[in-house]
């Protein structure tokens, strides 16, 4: 194996780690600043508020594009894996 593969490998890793974990997180980043919006103009000082939102906008992500982050993950791996052959040699 020499550099170049190795780079390539990492590149592919951080860009499976954005594709799968930024819609997720980028939600829930939107949905705590909504709910923090909110609660700062009706004065409701309540964590579990803006927890249970983030947590629901969370399971709405991964119930609408969980199949497609996990193919995501997915093809990494089975790429990873069909070039473990050659980072023996």
């Amino acid at each position: 194996m020499n550099p170049d593969q190795a780079l390539v490998i990492v590149s592919d890793l951080f860009r499976t780690t954005f594709l799968v974990a930024g819609p997720i997180l980028a939600v829930s980043l939107f949905a705590g600043v909504l709910i923090g919006v909110i609660q700062t103009a009706t004065q409701i000082n309540e964590a579990s508020i803006s927890f249970i939102a983030k947590v629901l906008a969370v399971v709405f992500v991964g119930l609408a594009f969980g199949s497609q982050l996990a193919t995501y993950v997915l093809d990494y791996t089975r790429a990873n894996l069909e070039a473990v052959a050659q980072v023996v040699r």
